[in-house]
């Protein structure tokens, strides 16, 4: 959810360019703060598929940068090679971007995705009764706290 609420405010020019110099920043970062690195690329993907086109474009004009994560190192204490996260998603995201009609249908994908979603969020009740569709097994959680807590 939070995802999908920074992809909202891709669309808003003011929040697009301070979310996007953030990510810029996020993906230079090295070493031991490879998860930066891996979390900006994986909201990098998210925002490509459902945030503004201008991020898609964006990251095309600036593809240079996701290659060369390409060949990111990182080895933390145990031995274990961190770098092989980052490697791959800048892998699939240099291979989504240079793909223009993939792109194109990622987007359209994400696009049925939210709008699916967004009719399951007006399915909740006006008595604050989340429906889960064709009979639910789960509890009436609103019924129960008010119950316990008053």
């Amino acid at each position: 959810s939070l995802m999908s609420e920074i992809a909202d405010l891709t669309y808003n020019v003011v929040a697009f360019s301070e979310i996007m110099s953030m990510i810029w920043r996020r993906l230079n970062d090295h070493g031991k703060n490879w998860r930066h690195v891996y979390k900006a690329l994986t909201l990098l993907d998210y925002l490509i598929k459902t945030g503004s086109e201008r991020v898609a474009l964006q990251c095309k004009e600036n593809i240079f940068a996701i290659q060369t994560l390409k060949d990111f190192q990182y080895i933390d204490r145990d031995g274990k090679d961190q770098g092989i996260n980052v490697r791959e998603k800048s892998k699939q995201l240099v291979v989504l971007l240079k793909d223009d009609d993939r792109l194109k249908g990622e987007r359209s994908q994400a696009l049925k995705t939210k709008e699916r979603m967004a009719q399951v969020a007006t399915s909740v009740g006006s008595n604050n009764q989340i429906n889960f569709g064709r009979g639910s097994s789960q509890p009436n959680l609103s019924t129960s706290y008010s119950e316990e807590y008053g």
